[in-house]
């Protein structure tokens, strides 16, 4: 298969992989996060030469399963009330949904519409019940699930 392999991409479970690519990606996660400021810094903080990450840091990357199910979008409407939103978002870090985004509507005739995307992969309660909580927030209208 000498070349011909070029622009072809593989799905592989980690475990099967080198080190070297384990090591590669989380030297990325760590500039791109800020946990390092160089790349030699980053090499060495996991265990690499800069070369190593050098060559393999664009062909190597972890796959986020959108799919699995931990990706979630909901969309909640919410009186116009001051504080409402936090007690949304406390709800989300208490429970251990990692906010991906948010996007809230100007107010009219008394209430936002709010849409929240999370990684639900650390959450510590089913998605129903979950919704049930924010549902449960005085100020909360509406809560559903429109994604994921």
């Amino acid at each position: 298969m000498a070349g011909n392999d070029r622009g072809q991409f593989y799905l592989v479970e980690g475990s099967a992989l080198p080190e070297v690519f384990i090591r590669v990606t989380q030297a990325r996660e760590l500039l791109d996060t800020g946990r390092a400021q160089t790349v030699a810094e980053a090499a060495e903080m996991v265990g690499i030469s800069r070369s190593a990450y050098y060559k393999y840091k664009n062909a190597v990357m972890p796959f986020q399963n959108v799919a699995g199910g931990h990706i979630v979008t909901f969309q909640i409407m919410l009186r116009h009330q001051m504080g409402i939103l936090s007690e949304v978002l406390a709800v989300f870090a208490d429970t251990g949904a990692n906010i991906l985004t948010i996007n809230q509507g100007i107010p009219t005739n008394g209430a936002a519409p709010v849409t929240i995307t999370a990684d639900l992969t650390a959450l510590d309660t089913s998605a129903e019940t979950f919704l049930t909580m924010l549902s449960a927030i005085d100020g909360v209208i509406k809560a559903a699930i429109a994604a994921g």
